[in-house]
Formats: structure tokens, sequence, C-alpha cells
């Protein structure tokens, strides 16, 4: 496994563990708040936020990024209340690009109730994915993201694999992307994943929009290309966060598209593997 593993125990409940006190030069960096994307547990958190939110304090996350389980329809004060209680907080929700479009106000109120300080458009659905549709769409991009700045919020882009495959007439969506939005109010949160799936050499990217991102998202990828654990993978998150003087990302939100019930165990292994990771 490429992640920086010297020595790597697995628990009975299956949680990885990565180096040893002492082993490690007394420089090495690690994380702080480790957060995770909601989507990950979506269908617990649809049944009973209250308790999810509960569940994923008591793991020892801090901060959450709401996205799937039907949290936009949900009492957004309650949130923010069981939030606060359980000393969590929200930087960022993920905002679909047709509720930008057409509930833009309702989107604003909805991240300052939450106390969320970045809006993150998550995906473009498969109308938008040509040169025709993408161009259409990149100037709203930048429109959201004047608008949310007038507004006092952030607005960043989710990167999945099409970004980087799709490429009409040899340029790819994402080099469109970088292209025709402004560096200084349209950021990216790069789904580090996602990336790699698509070929990606993940410490080029991370390189080419230092200063640019505001947050990875972090998952795992086995040797067949599924999603797995942050931990139980091939991915070397110690060698692209040694990056981040660089890149200066300061949110890293554990997502795992397709995490297996009960959800609780992946989540936990994610996040003790990210706790214990030193770069």
């Amino acid at each position: 496994m490429m992640t920086d593993r010297r020595t790597f125990l697995a628990g009975s409940a299956g949680l990885a563990a990565l180096g040893v006190a002492g082993a490690l030069p007394a420089s090495a960096a690690q994380l702080g708040k480790v957060g995770i994307q909601l989507y990950t547990v979506r269908e617990l958190f649809q049944k009973d936020p209250v308790a999810t939110l509960a569940q994923i304090a008591k793991i020892g996350y801090r901060e959450v990024e709401y996205g799937g389980g039907g949290y936009d329809s949900m009492d957004h004060a309650m949130l923010r209340k069981t939030m606060d209680r359980l000393g969590l907080t929200s930087p960022s929700i993920h905002v679909g690009y047709d509720l930008l479009l057409n509930k833009f106000d309702d989107s604003v109120k909805m991240a300052k109730t939450l106390g969320a300080d970045t809006i993150v458009l998550p995906f473009m659905t498969p109308e938008h994915r040509t040169a025709e549709g993408w161009e259409a769409a990149l100037p709203n991009f930048n429109k959201f993201a004047r608008e949310l700045a007038q507004n006092g919020l952030g607005f960043a882009y989710h990167n999945h694999d099409f970004e980087f495959t799709t490429k009409p007439d040899g340029v790819s969506l994402y080099d469109r992307f970088i292209k025709a939005t402004d560096p200084k109010l349209v950021k990216v949160e790069i789904d580090l994943y996602w990336a790699i799936h698509a070929g990606e050499d993940a410490a080029a990217l991370i390189k080419r929009m230092a200063g640019r991102i505001y947050a990875y998202h972090v998952k795992d990828q086995r040797p067949d290309g599924n999603m797995t654990s942050v931990g139980l993978g091939t991915i070397d998150f110690a060698k692209l966060f040694k990056l981040n003087s660089m890149a200066g990302v300061k949110h890293f939100y554990v997502e795992n598209d397709e995490s297996p019930a009960p959800y609780i165990p992946d989540i936990t292994t994610s996040f003790q593997t990210l706790r214990k990771l030193r770069f």
C-alpha cells in the first residue's frame, strides 16, 4: 500500500492504525479536525439525523459537510442546535445546480442557518457534460460565486471523474472549468479518489490548484479501483498531505459514496486512520 504505513495493524473491529509514537520524525505533521461528508451515511441520516450526528461526534469528528439524505428539506435550525450541543460545525454544504439557479436565496439562508461559510456545487448531471452544456453552465459558476460573495459566502466546485475523462475536442471539462472561472471566487473541493480514479496525478493536480483548494474529499481506492475506507486502500495520503504547506487546505472530509451498511464501522476506520496519519 502506498499510504505511510510502517506499521499497519488491523484490530478485531477492523480499525486501521498508522505508525507508532517515536517511529516518526518529531516534525511530522498531522491533521487537526477531521470532517465527514454526510452523503456517506445518508441512509442513517435520513432516518434519524439527530442520532446520526451524535454517533459522528462520538467517533471524534468535529466537522460535517451536509449533502444528501434529504437534509435540504429538514429543520435547519434544529440541525444547527444539535450540532452546537454536540460540538460540531459545518463549514460547507453541498447544494445542487438547479437549487442554486432557482432557489438561490433559500440556499443562502440554509447555509447561514447551518453555520456554513461556503456552498459547494457537488455534481453536474449528464446533460451538462457535453461541450455545449458545459460551456453554457460555466458562466453560472461565476455568477453563483459573485452573488454568494455578496452574501458573505464562498463557492467551490466538487469533482467526480467525468470532468477529467470527458474531453470534447481533446480538452477536458476540468481544463475548461479552470480556464472559464474566476480563481479568486470559484474554489475547488478536490475529491482525491475520483481524480485518481480518472487517471490523474493527484500530486500534480494539487500543485496546479494550490491556493484555490477549499477542501479535500478523502476516501481510499482498492487495487480493483473500488472505493474503501481510508487506510484500507492504495492511495498515499501522507504524500499528498505533505503538499499542504503549499496547498493550504483547511478541511478534510471523509466521504465514501459506497459506504457499506451499517456505515459506522466504515467511517470509524477512516477517522482513526486519519487521526493517526503523520506526514
